[in-house]
């Protein structure tokens, strides 16, 4: 970004909260997500001065606020500022952080604190930040001199976006902000991507030509869509069957012939069988972490398998599977460069065929018990989505329905935390749909997440922005019932739920309502929430037995012998009452 001469020279006193603003927008930083605080008056009336060109977002819950920062870092590859106040609001904003740093996303966070004379005194709401965030964040730092702040501010952005992405974490002393001082401002730096080496390439090349059985697993953040085309023509031209990494669905589009579906949570058995057969794994992006691997059991640790790892931090190659081949590169740099690599002759055509029909064979929905088929819903879903249309999700089984029936195209995007934090779905959806006011942005959340962050829907009011939620509603934590079915069996202890109306909840607001019990409800009900042109609801009532997309909880219960003082779960009995209809 080219500063005026002006800024280049200011001459101009300004209150460091002025110059806080100023180096946000000298950074190219267009948006800030905030919960206000008095610890950082000053910077909010430097936010003011700047309207024009830095949008200000007041949201309702710090964690919402740094969720939606991170929703706009995953869909723009460039960080968005996160404001909270001291103590409490850096403590609710650290599960935001946490989601950002292990999904390697782009991100700055501004936290007020005390004024530095009074450190170490147990000052009111005082936290030493370096301590608290330092295994949460990329670098964590404080500002206690005004004339630090450019500085701080574009370095700050330098390490966000530079190697793997990650959330900066910067505090801000209270009376730094108040200081009058004069200081120049500083150009956004023009930082080249990474490129893979030539050599590597060739031998990532000759590796492939000599396999028999290749799988890519493609993972990672701020692919482009000109990367993403890229990759597509690598992979494709090779005929190498696609994988993709934990709650990275989108990154790939679902539809071509060498799609063989997502390794993660809840992934098809059958997937994950074929991919021990591999005898070459391509990592492009994926560090091949916990969810990915099955719990670090899906590979052998000491390479016996021959992996090739993208990523653009060499530190992350090899760190926990032995690597044949190290690349050290911006991803879609190595994307372009890959496709420009003449093909090889595949010897593995059966072996892509064959992963491609277990995608087929596991989106073929089985007849559920219960009114409302869900594998069916997705199915019709993606026929109703616009091809650009983003989708966020929150932590749950019910994620497995959409990862399992959904294809998602090439210019379509679906986002989460790998981290498997709950509540990231509705505020991130709201991010999202002012991040892209023009496209279709849906919100996939359980009954559980919906209510730690579900009022983040005013956000989408007070702004102006109409996302539309799916709440899957089974009145239970659902994952963690499966898991206490399968160890504790007809023992069902703090896992169930008691909900609110979830239609009305939206209506109070004066959105668009919808509850559906039916599958035949579903579509007519998805295309009144579009046509509404509000913010949009659609309660998904969900029969609580079919607790995952493969078992039921008599499934999990089979063969065990229950327990005298077993008693029928709540919310079996719930789904039997008469469904509710549409509203108004």
């Amino acid at each position: 970004m080219e500063l005026s001469k002006a800024q280049r020279n200011r001459t101009t006193t300004r209150h460091g909260g002025r110059v806080l603003a100023d180096a946000l927008v000298a950074q190219g930083i267009d948006t800030v997500f905030e919960v206000p605080g008095e610890s950082f008056l000053d910077t909010l009336d430097g936010l003011y001065d700047q309207k024009d060109k830095l949008r200000v977002v007041t949201c309702r819950f710090e964690a919402g606020a740094v969720n939606m920062a991170d929703a706009y870092g995953k869909l723009t590859g460039r960080p968005a500022a996160a404001m909270v106040t001291r103590g409490p609001g850096a403590c609710h904003g650290a599960i935001g952080v946490h989601v950002a740093f292990q999904d390697s996303t782009p991100m700055l966070l501004f936290v007020g604190q005390i004024p530095h004379e009074d450190t170490g005194r147990d000052a009111f709401q005082e936290v030493d930040y370096r301590q608290m965030f330092a295994p949460l964040a990329k670098w964590v730092t404080q500002i206690d001199h005004a004339r630090r702040i450019p500085e701080v501010v574009a370095h700050a952005v330098d390490v966000a976006t530079s190697g793997r992405p990650g959330p900066v974490v910067i505090a801000l002393s209270e009376e730094m902000q108040k200081d009058q001082i004069e200081v120049p401002d500083l150009a956004r730096a023009v930082v080249g991507k990474a490129f893979p080496d030539p050599d590597a390439m060739l031998r990532m090349r000759a590796m492939l030509a000599k396999a028999k059985k290749p799988v890519a697993v493609v993972g990672g953040s701020c692919w482009t869509a000109e990367g993403r085309k890229a990759l597509h023509k690598f992979l494709t031209g090779n005929g190498v069957p696609v994988t993709v990494g934990f709650r990275r669905q989108a990154h790939y589009d679902g539809s071509s012939a060498n799609f063989a579906g997502d390794l993660g949570v809840g992934s098809d058995p059958g997937l994950i069988a074929k991919v021990k057969e591999a005898d070459l794994i391509l990592a492009i992006g994926s560090r091949l972490g916990d969810a990915v691997t099955q719990g670090y059991s899906l590979l052998d640790k000491a390479g016996s398998v021959p992996i090739v790892q993208v990523l653009p931090d060499g530190a992350e190659i090899g760190r926990v599977f032995r690597t044949s081949l190290g690349i050290v590169s911006d991803l879609n740099t190595f994307a372009i460069a890959a496709a420009g690599l003449d093909p090889v002759k595949p010897a593995w055509t059966k072996w892509t065929q064959e992963l491609r029909s277990l995608r087929e064979a596991q989106r073929a929905v089985p007849n559920y018990q219960g009114n409302l088929n869900l594998g069916t819903v997705m199915r019709e879903l993606e026929g109703l989505m616009t091809p650009d249309a983003i989708v966020t999700t929150d932590a749950g089984n019910f994620a497995g329905w959409a990862t399992r029936f959904l294809n998602f195209g090439e210019g379509q995007r679906y986002i989460g935390p790998t981290n498997g934090a709950m509540g990231y779905s509705v505020p991130a959806a709201v991010g999202a749909k002012i991040t892209h006011p023009d496209r279709m942005v849906i919100s996939m959340v359980g009954d559980g997440g919906f209510m730690m962050t579900g009022q983040e829907i005013a956000t989408a009011f007070h702004h102006g922005v109409a996302p539309i939620v799916f709440v899957f509603n089974n009145q239970m934590y659902g994952t963690i019932r499966m898991h206490q079915e399968r160890a504790y069996p007809w023992r069902v202890s703090g896992t169930a739920l008691t909900n609110p109306d979830f239609a009305k909840y939206i209506e109070a607001f004066g959105g668009h309502g919808e509850v559906v019990s039916e599958t035949a409800e579903f579509t007519p009900a998805f295309k009144r929430a579009v046509a509404s042109g509000k913010p949009a609801l659609i309660e998904l009532r969900m029969n609580p037995e079919q607790i995952t997309t493969r078992a039921t909880i008599a499934d999990l219960r089979a063969g065990k012998t229950p327990p005298k003082e077993a008693a029928k779960p709540k919310q079996a009995a719930a789904a039997k009452k008469a469904p509710a209809k549409k509203r108004g």
